[in-house]
């Protein structure tokens, strides 16, 4: 992963409602929520979850899959391990015994 990847996917997470979505999300599993189940949980209107979600799934965070009329959005599991793995790439590389 780049550094430009990582910024992307931190700064995706970097706002409220965002972060509060992904966490639910996570929540659900791979099966995901419905659009209209997270807007009535969350209590947040839907064009306005629409925003967030669209900047979570530009980032590679979720991905989305329509079934009828309805999206159901779960987590990207592989974006989020890849960020977490990037982040702890060079871990305690620093330290004395080069050991977290």
């Amino acid at each position: 992963m780049e550094l430009s990847n990582a910024v992307e996917k931190l700064a995706a997470l970097a706002q409220e409602s965002r972060l509060t979505v992904f966490r639910l999300l996570v929540e659900a599993g791979p099966e995901g929520i419905s659009a209209g189940e997270i807007s009535e949980e969350l209590e947040i209107p839907p064009p306005t979850l629409s925003f967030h979600l669209k900047d979570l799934s530009h980032a590679g965070l979720i991905s989305s899959v329509r079934e009828g009329r309805s999206i159901y959005y779960s987590v990207n599991f592989t974006g989020i391990s890849d960020l977490i793995d990037y982040m702890k790439k060079n871990c305690c590389r620093r330290s004395k015994g080069g050991r977290c």
